[in-house]
């Protein structure tokens, strides 16, 4: 069972006001150091329903319900009496009748700002009416408040013709009231007031046409070099600009054959690799089904090379586990490893040239009979 932690009210309301100021939940965890996200929330519930004394509870302490906090102190427990009876005073004439002469909006009110003062019981007790009755006043205000709410939020999406989603609207409520946008977004969802402006749809990268059978079928050995490939495109996110890396590795001996680096994730990047594979008529290469892949340039010139095309099934990342793998290593052997996460483009290029010379060159696979790729293929022949 994991270990409760408790942390201080200070930590607490820093939290509250992070949140408040627009903070994401993410960053206040991070700087504050608070392991879980439920915790946050119950803080800023508590925060919303004016229960800041709850911040002060200990670990695992739950007030019972409608009993309000216990006082540390005889002097806490003296001034909270104090407090409800200068409420009392304050409390107006008509609020401190009976029968009809009690209105229903004056009693909620009032009731909301000495939250956490008293229980509920001992209010409605003051007042001479039962609980239930309290609630069920309770629950016909906010429902008269949301019926308010619902039409002015119906008024400004009919005055902007419906072209505001419910952010938009947020914003111009908030001018007037502090609302959240949930709040906002359930309303209009409930009502079919959404954003009637057609979606905007993204444009493909590529040119689907064709996509090939998958014919690898995860058989990863090959009986001799040139024989099955794979190839995949990598991120490298470490420099000024995020750049991508397209390699064709031979499954004969794990071995790069050919790779480019480039800042654009286009069908020139593709063709360029492909491009500097040696004769190749008759190999099998396995890619992905992305749509520089399945774009006729590339499909034509790999049929110009006389090579069998083999694709993964959609959402099957495991099709194509070899190349998938090096690019894995890659990172882990250079930039996570050097720390070299934020560094220059011309870095990164350098970085990825080297280590694909030394993986090709020097760096021993188990598979391989503790050999180099090239070497392998060297003795082998």
């Amino acid at each position: 069972m994991a270990t409760r932690v408790s942390y201080p009210v200070e930590v607490k309301m820093k939290a509250i006001e992070m949140r408040l100021a627009g903070v994401p939940v993410k960053e206040v965890m991070d700087k504050l150091g608070i392991r879980n996200v439920t915790q946050l929330k119950v803080w800023m519930s508590w925060y919303r329903n004016g229960e800041l004394h709850r911040l002060e509870q200990p670990v695992g302490k739950q007030y019972s319900f409608g009993k309000g906090p216990e006082h540390t102190s005889e002097l806490a427990q003296v001034k909270a009496e104090n407090r409800f009876l200068r409420q009392q005073l304050d409390l107006p004439k008509k609020v401190q009748g009976l029968g009809e002469e009690v209105s229903p909006k004056a009693v909620v009110a009032w009731m909301e700002s000495i939250r956490g003062e008293v229980s509920v019981k001992q209010a409605c007790e003051l007042l001479g009416i039962a609980r239930a009755t309290y609630y069920r006043w309770k629950t016909i205000l906010l429902t008269k408040r949301e019926g308010v709410l619902t039409e002015k939020i119906r008024q400004l999406c009919a005055q902007h013709k419906f072209r505001y989603g419910y952010r938009k609207i947020t914003a111009l409520l908030q001018k007037e009231q502090s609302i959240n946008h949930k709040r906002v977004q359930r309303i209009m969802q409930l009502e079919g007031l959404q954003c009637q402006v057609r979606m905007k749809r993204r444009k493909p990268t590529g040119q689907p046409t064709h996509v090939a059978e998958h014919q690898l079928k995860r058989q990863f050995q090959a009986d001799a070099p040139m024989q099955k490939l794979v190839t995949d495109i990598a991120y490298l996110p470490f420099g000024g600009k995020l750049l991508y890396l397209s390699s064709i590795l031979d499954l004969y001996n794990g071995e790069i054959v050919a790779y480019s680096i480039a800042d654009k994730q286009d069908t020139a990047l593709v063709l360029d690799t492909l491009n500097q594979l040696p004769p190749t008529h008759g190999a099998m290469l396995h890619s992905d089904q992305g749509s520089v892949y399945t774009s006729l340039a590339y499909q034509e010139a790999v049929k110009g090379k006389g090579i069998i095309m083999s694709m993964s099934r959609k959402g099957t990342p495991a099709d194509n586990a070899p190349i998938e793998s090096f690019h894995s290593t890659l990172k882990s052997e250079t930039f996570y490893l050097e720390g070299l996460t934020s560094t220059t483009t011309a870095i990164v290029e350098r970085v990825v040239r080297d280590y694909i010379t030394y993986y090709n060159s020097i760096r021993i696979q188990t598979k391989l009979n503790n050999q180099s790729p090239i070497n392998y293929r060297q003795l082998a022949a």
